[in-house]
């Protein structure tokens, strides 16, 4: 299974409101009377990605996840040349980020936020980059609109968990040369943000199959032997351990998730566990595999083997499935004409049909969210 095949399913992840008009007075971002981190549970959620690229399906989605959730994950790629100077920059970005807060928030959700320096489609390499700039961490522009951006999320919206880059065990794995420096501005933010946020909870998410070297073309070691070094060189600026695991892209057809499969992380660290994304197919496209039941049974899996009290939050990663149809013509304008028909095999990764109707998954979800109580 090639690399592409496992990060291709982050081009539906892209399309919010950014592709809305933004007011030229914004709305205020509505107070929660009542926040789901209250409840004292784990916090349950999806990322916001609509079934189809319109304004229409963003809002309905926030809608639906406000019946099927608690939270939503913000995962965004840094407006580099905004950013360069300085955190108090104008920026389309930020409006855009804004605009999301106000729709959660008017559904009750809250919004754990995750800053992107990588490509969705390809973990090993920067998203966005202006003309000219040298792509690694120790380049100077990017430690400081990487750590502007990052400081102007936390004025602006005060995230209760801040995640400072997504699957950087990939990275590493690709770019052994560049990962110090990765490492090194992670620290130096970690401590910045701090300072001004002592509450806000960091964390990075490391891709759980690749760290149990089951992606053959990238593993480390031996299978199912995890690679804990690169989470643990973090320490002790790591508030949380945060994974995101989609098991289907590892197993080779053989979907059945093993007892043991997430475990280890208990005894590994005492810290707070979540899942940052993940999710299963529920039907065979191309060399990926699935059944409905599969996603019951991975559902199961993360709740019985590190779900209660250590699970801070669990974000599967779409609550509806998309329409391929309506991404399509975005992606070949954005020069991904190549990654359409891969993008294919992940449209059934949702606990939902396109047309909302409920798979089987959806009902154990929300019956493991109202009964994970304090």
């Amino acid at each position: 299974m090639r690399r592409r095949l496992f990060v291709t399913l982050f081009a539906i992840l892209v399309v919010t409101l950014a592709c809305a008009e933004t007011p030229s007075t914004p709305i205020p971002i509505p107070h929660l009377e009542s926040s789901p981190y209250d409840l004292g549970r784990t916090m349950y959620g999806f990322f916001p990605s609509p079934p189809e690229v319109t304004i229409e399906s963003v809002v309905a989605t926030y809608e639906a996840i406000g019946e099927h959730g608690d939270v939503v994950l913000l995962q965004q790629n840094i407006p580099w040349r905004d950013f360069v100077e300085r955190a108090d920059a104008e920026s389309s970005a930020i409006a855009d980020i804004h605009n999301q807060y106000v729709l959660a928030h008017q559904n009750g959700l809250e919004v754990i936020f995750v800053v992107d320096p990588l490509n969705g489609l390809n973990r090993s390499e920067f998203q966005g980059l202006p003309f000219g700039w040298k792509a690694c961490f120790s380049n100077t522009k990017v430690r400081s609109a990487f750590t502007n951006y990052t400081l102007r999320i936390v004025r602006e919206f005060q995230p209760r968990y801040l995640g400072l880059a997504s699957e950087i065990n990939t990275y590493a794995d690709t770019h052994p040369q560049d990962f110090p420096n990765y490492l090194s501005l992670y620290h130096e933010v970690y401590e910045l943000v701090k300072a001004e946020s002592p509450e806000t909870q960091i964390f990075v998410t490391f891709q759980w199959e690749e760290l149990n070297n089951l992606i053959p073309n990238l593993a480390q070691g031996k299978p199912y032997e995890p690679n804990w070094d690169q989470i643990e060189i973090f320490e002790p600026e790591l508030d949380l351990w945060v994974i995101s695991s989609y098991p289907f892209v590892a197993l080779n057809g053989e979907n059945e998730i093993p007892a043991a499969y997430y475990t280890s992380l208990l005894a590994q660290t005492s810290k707070p566990l979540a899942v940052a994304e993940g999710g299963f197919v529920s039907r065979s496209t191309g060399p990926v595999s699935g059944i409905p039941q599969d996603q019951v049974d991975y559902i199961k899996a993360i709740h019985e083997q590190i779900g209660g009290d250590r699970l801070a939050f669990w974000i599967y990663l779409i609550l509806t499935d998309f329409n391929l149809d309506s991404y399509a013509p975005m992606m070949r304008k954005n020069g991904q004409s190549r990654d359409v028909d891969t993008l294919g095999m992940f449209v059934s990764v949702g606990l939902r049909e396109f047309d909302g109707t409920p798979k089987p998954a959806l009902q154990v979800w929300d019956a493991f969210r109202s009964n994970d109580g304090p």
